[in-house]
């Protein structure tokens, strides 16, 4: 984007000519003149910039940011600092001849709560909401976006009585009257909406009647078998183990074989022309040591502001986290959203309630500790302008900040390597099923909103929307710009976390096999059969693991001390031995193929640490099926902290941002 005063060709030329200072002895309506000719919309807010005291360069300035932005004068003034809300309002209402309301009561404005919505997203313009006034009258509320003084007072002499029944207000005091009078028809969308929709999608009754009949019938059986046929019942396990052991492993090796050296990323450069707003979620709770560090990442952003939409979800309970929202000095495109109590209080509830007063075409969301590259909302819409409307989605790459703080974070990086450098692309390349990360999803919203948006009942409501887009017929993508972001350092911090990944994996795979022909159907039969690999197969390994490693052990003492452990000991002993090799080896050869030569450095540790690892998988694994059984939608915060230098990790993108010297 160029400097102000440079917009090419004519438009710099005029801005010269027009801003120069007037002659000595001019009459005073020169500027008007100046402005009529080369700038015609500056021409009717003379009047009003007048009574702001604001130069004539300052005004030229802000009319080409709006042509260059799409927007309208008023916020193009705001948003490059040349005056304040305050005093914009309460010139127009005197330039006019308007009163102007500066509180308003949600319950005497007249206006329906699905219009409400509708009004809450931006997307209509100037559109009067009715009033009841003091005196008993109803009036008009009218705000300075996208008012046109010349067609307004035309307006008026036409109507002459109108005058006494307008009354200017704030923009944003008038949102925050229409958000309370909608607020319980979006806590109801936002609980229900994906529910009374799409039922069979919804994860608020978990297993349906043939599942529990299922898992009742094995659980009866599982002590019988114990006591009347223990070997069969071990060679049973063995088999299952076999078999969920070797998709993964098969899974694993199937990228290792595709991956291919990173080609240099060339960069991501903004384009010319019109952009659409950008709305981008964050969902936060308990999260006010890190809240200044996320606001300074999310202004680093590169999207023109006017065209962007940042949206800060808090829970009404979380008195800490907006307390310090409340003391920053929060720019104009953040405002942060409070969902009302209710059950279950998750993150996709909290998303939900979000989406549905957003204005973006486009959707992005981090989470709190996120520190996302600049150019990444402008990668990802490059990839859906280029793409057709069957690309739902696209999944920018995590990458661990924290690596070096300890082996639960090597492991960690190690982990997420493999992923989204390894298997994400491996999938995305063959058009299978993809399953989204929690963070750094972008969303084409029509897609995002035809699909009934998140589960607010799944606790890994990534997974689920991946698998639930893929079912609709939409496609998701890889992009490369990465987000950074810290993994847990301790045990007591990582657990909760990954039990509740696989408490969501289960709760996915148990909604989306209510009818398993139905999803083979609909998915295709490679990505059915991956499905079953991401979502049951991982979890199965994790809880088979230490039974692999039981008999493992116990047949290898019992052969060391007794020299024989007969045919059936000697196979299953063979069968662990081969289970273990091929899931450590393609677990660390998947992960060591991703991995740059500078992040192989100690590589040994994670070898070291691998077969511990997975024993606090598998923990994770039965206290996320205990969980499944107790508490199926309760929610387990992960706490974060702040990264020291967070804030200066990335290098600031001021080009966005506005002319510094105009803000007051």
């Amino acid at each position: 984007m160029r400097p102000f005063g440079v917009d090419g060709g004519g438009d710099a030329a005029a801005a010269d000519k027009a801003a120069r200072a007037p002659p000595e002895g001019a009459e005073p309506g020169h500027d008007a003149v100046l402005a009529q000719i080369f700038f015609p919309e500056l021409a009717e807010w003379l009047p009003v910039l007048r009574r702001l005291a604001v130069p004539l360069q300052a005004a030229i300035e802000a009319t080409l940011h709006a042509r260059r932005e799409g927007c309208d004068l008023q916020s193009a003034l705001l948003t490059l600092g040349a005056t304040t809300r305050s005093d914009l309002l309460h010139a127009i209402a005197a330039e006019l001849g308007f009163g102007v309301v500066e509180t308003v009561d949600p319950d005497k404005i007249i206006v329906r709560r699905e219009h409400s919505i509708t009004l809450l997203r931006g997307r209509n313009g100037q559109i009067p909401i009715k009033m009841i006034g003091k005196d008993g009258d109803v009036v008009f509320l009218i705000t300075p976006e996208r008012l046109r003084p010349v067609a307004m007072r035309a307006t008026i002499a036409a109507r002459p009585t109108l005058a006494r029944h307008l009354r200017l207000v704030d923009a944003q005091v008038l949102r925050a009257a229409v958000l309370a009078h909608a607020r319980p028809l979006l806590a109801r969308r936002a609980r229900l909406g994906l529910f009374e929709r799409f039922p069979e999608f919804s994860a608020r009754v978990v297993a349906n009647a043939w599942q529990g009949l299922l898992v009742g019938a094995l659980l009866a059986l599982l002590p019988v078998g114990l006591l009347l046929a223990r070997d069969d019942l071990l060679s049973a396990a063995h088999f299952l183990a076999t078999l969920f052991f070797f998709s993964c492993v098969s899974l694993r090796f199937a990228a290792v074989a595709s991956i291919r050296p990173p080609k240099p990323n060339a960069g991501v450069a903004m384009p010319e022309g019109e952009k659409p707003v950008y709305s981008v979620l964050v969902a936060l709770y308990r999260e006010a040591a890190v809240v200044p560090d996320l606001v300074a990442a999310l202004e680093r952003l590169a999207w023109p502001r006017d065209r962007l939409d940042i949206k800060l979800v808090c829970e009404a309970g979380d008195t800490g986290t907006l307390a310090v929202l409340g003391a920053l000095d929060l720019p104009p495109h953040f405002e942060v959203v409070v969902v009302p109590p209710g059950g279950p209080k998750t993150k996709p509830k909290a998303l939900d309630y979000a989406l549905q007063i957003a204005g973006g075409d486009f959707v992005a969301l981090y989470d709190a500790e996120d520190d996302p590259h600049p150019m990444q909302l402008v990668e990802a819409w490059r990839r859906f302008r280029d793409a057709g409307p069957d690309l739902a989605a696209v999944q920018a790459p995590l990458e661990i900040s924290n690596r070096g703080s300890g082996l639960i974070a090597r492991m960690f990086a190690f982990e997420y390597a493999a992923l989204f450098r390894g298997l994400l692309p491996w999938l995305s390349k063959r058009g299978l099923i993809l399953p989204l990360g929690g963070t750094s999803n972008h969303f084409r919203r029509e897609a995002l909103e035809a699909a009934g948006g998140w589960d607010p009942f799944n606790v890994t409501e990534d997974a689920d929307l991946g698998m639930r887009l893929k079912r609709l017929g939409y496609r998701t993508e890889i992009i490369s710009c990465p987000t950074n972001e810290p993994a847990p350092t301790r045990f007591k911090v990582w657990l909760p976390q990954r039990t509740r990944w696989f408490k969501g994996w289960t709760q996915t795979w148990l909604v989306h096999m209510r009818n398993p022909a139905r999803l083979a159907r609909e998915l295709g039969f490679k990505s059915f059969l991956i499905a079953q690999v991401l979502f049951a197969g991982m979890l199965a390994s994790a809880l088979l693991h230490p039974l692999l490693l039981a008999t493992f052990a116990y047949f290898s003492i019992t052969l060391l001390f007794s020299r024989t452990i007969g045919t059936f000991g000697t196979t299953l002993l063979a069968v662990d031995v081969v289970n273990i090799v091929s899931g450590y080896l393609s677990f660390l050869l998947l992960g060591w193929q991703t991995l740059s030569r500078r992040e192989r450095r100690g590589f040994w540790k994670i070898v070291l640490f691998t077969p511990l690892y997975w024993v606090m998988l598998s923990l994770a694994g039965w206290r996320a099926v205990w969980q499944l059984w107790r508490k199926p939608h309760h929610w387990e915060k992960t706490p974060h902290e702040p990264v020291r230098g967070a804030s200066s990790r990335r290098p600031p993108q001021p080009i966005f941002s506005g002319t510094p010297a105009l803000r007051r």
